[in-house]
């Protein structure tokens, strides 16, 4: 599992011109599965992404957390992030999990970040989305499990 997590001021994601997913402070992510990603993958990155401290406490330091400022979550799936570039100049995706196991492990991932208290948007699975953000530092974080 991979996930690029961009703190944000605000992003959202439309599908054939229509909002599907908008959020204020808080985190995009990017996300993508492995063919053998399960439980133990989403339990550790809900862990990690829901306790990391990025966010500016009084004295400048990232010393905050999500919840700490009332920040949200838009999810999004991503499957290239899994793309090989070894070879040639295009992109290979055969260690990205098929639609069949990446669609649930997406909700599912989803629904574990909500049910730690935190407010999550999502795009669509498998849809041809836009994404508009303003990347806040910037500070982008890189997970994989």
């Amino acid at each position: 599992m991979r996930v690029v997590l961009q703190k944000v001021n605000r992003a959202q994601v439309t599908i054939d011109g229509s909002v599907v997913g908008k959020i204020a402070k808080g985190y995009m992510l990017l996300v993508g599965f492995a063919p053998d990603d399960g439980d133990e993958q989403l339990d550790y990155l809900v862990h990690k992404i829901v306790n990391l401290r990025v966010f500016e406490d009084e004295n400048g330091k990232m010393n905050k957390g999500l919840k700490d400022v009332d920040g949200a979550i838009l999810s999004i799936s991503q499957f290239t992030l899994y793309a090989d570039t070894r070879h040639g100049n295009r992109p290979g995706f055969t260690d990205a999990a098929r639609p069949e196991i990446a669609e649930p492990l997406y909700e599912r991932f989803n629904q574990k970040l909500a049910a730690t208290g935190v407010h999550v948007e999502t795009g669509r699975f498998g849809a041809d989305m836009k994404v508009d953000l303003e990347n806040d530092g910037p500070t982008t974080i890189i997970y994989e499990k």
